[in-house]
This record gives C-alpha cells, structure tokens and sequence, in this order.
C-alpha cells in the first residue's frame, strides 16, 4: 500500500489531478477522467487504474480517488 506524504491539486476537474509524493520522496501523478483513474510513477509506469463513474466523468474528491486506488494518507498530512 502505497501512503503518501504530500498531495497538491493541479486540476480540479476534466481531469482531476495531483502530484503526491510519499515519505521516501517519491513522486506519483494522480489523474481521473473520462471515469478512469490512474495512479504513474514519473517514469510512466502504472501503477493503479481504476473505473469509476460514467465515461463523461471528470470530476473526483480526493478522498474518493485514494480510497479507489488504494492509497492512504500519512498521519497528519494535509493535502492542498
């Protein structure tokens, strides 16, 4: 299970999407849209997708992208 560290939000919608890193420093790419959501690693490697929603959706909280993809929140970690 993969927890990260630090969440920003780039994109809020058409896609939703996020650069996170985890403790280790290491950098994931969130991405949903057209109801797919994607979790790469910076060398373009996948690492979940997930389908979620309609193929018009674009649009998704984060809590809801994480708890799809299987990903988690450091204790304390704020996401912005």
């Amino acid at each position: 299970m993969i927890v990260l560290a630090k969440v920003v939000q780039t994109c809020w919608a058409c896609p939703s999407q996020w650069d996170a890193w985890d403790a280790g420093g290491r950098y994931y790419y969130l991405r949903y849209r057209w109801g797919v959501g994607t979790v790469d690693s910076p060398h373009g490697t996948q690492i979940a997708r997930f389908r979620h929603g309609d193929d018009l959706d674009g649009s998704i909280s984060l809590e809801d992208f994480m708890a799809e993809a299987g990903l988690t929140l450091a204790p304390g970690t704020e996401a912005r």
